[in-house]
């Protein structure tokens, strides 16, 4: 890219229940950049192979579906739901934010196939005036030459009941225990997959907000931007 028609690209990466999502849209109001939210792409594909009785193990067929997948992100003024995610023209949104499509998105995640199939999708979302792409290797293997990399972390426990709170709200039904439960059998797979393995960029600004409220974190996530000079 030439200076004239250089796009910014801030990461935000981190296992569920980190904050990913407040942190991602608050930095898009704040900035006016567009949002990618990588994890719900693989979600999308849990939920189109379902759709059409696709095994989750076919990466093959996986990955052609995924490099025709029909997406669209539509920001909104919901606090609750700011980004309404649209698959072949439908909303979606309720139905990839569940447990269930969740631990869907962590079985097609680790398939090679499948993250080369959608890496160049994922990339067309950086557009003038900038990106923010939320997700799990956004920093490191997506946008590796990122201008900002961010790293969210929190203990399981507390992004279950994170999680939880976010779920109950929108009148999903949950256990507390099974979340806790389902965050740790996804971090294990995330974080020790062949494939892209969850983990910080070298350069990532690391922020565990075990203790800290959510704020504090985006107090800390726009001092870097700035420092940057985005």
């Amino acid at each position: 890219m030439t200076d004239e028609t250089y796009v910014p690209v801030i990461t935000i990466d981190g296992p569920s229940g980190s904050g990913k999502g407040v942190i991602a849209h608050r930095l898009a109001n704040t900035t006016g950049f567009h949002i990618l939210d990588s994890g719900a792409l693989y979600r999308l594909i849990g939920l189109s192979a379902r759709k059409h009785n696709l095994s989750l193990d076919a990466e093959n067929e996986l990955a052609r579906l995924a490099r025709r997948l029909d997406v669209k992100f539509v920001r909104t003024q919901d606090a609750q739901e700011p980004l309404r995610i649209m698959l072949e023209n439908k909303d979606v949104t309720r139905q990839i934010r569940t447990d269930e499509a969740g631990t869907d998105a962590s079985r097609v995640a680790p398939l090679n196939l499948v993250r080369e199939a959608i890496k160049e999708l994922q990339r067309d979302f950086r557009q003038s005036p900038g990106l923010i792409a939320d997700g799990r290797d956004m920093g490191t293997v997506v946008f590796p030459a990122a201008d900002v990399k961010i790293y969210l972390t929190a203990s399981a426990q507390t992004r279950a009941e994170r999680r939880y709170k976010q779920l109950i709200d929108k009148d999903i039904d949950v256990s507390l225990h099974d979340l806790f439960l389902s965050i740790q059998r996804r971090d294990e797979r995330d974080m020790n997959r062949e494939v892209a393995p969850l983990k910080p960029a070298t350069d990532a600004l690391i922020i565990d907000s075990t203790e800290i409220g959510i704020d504090e974190v985006f107090h800390r996530v726009i001092e870097r931007v700035r420092e940057i000079g985005i």
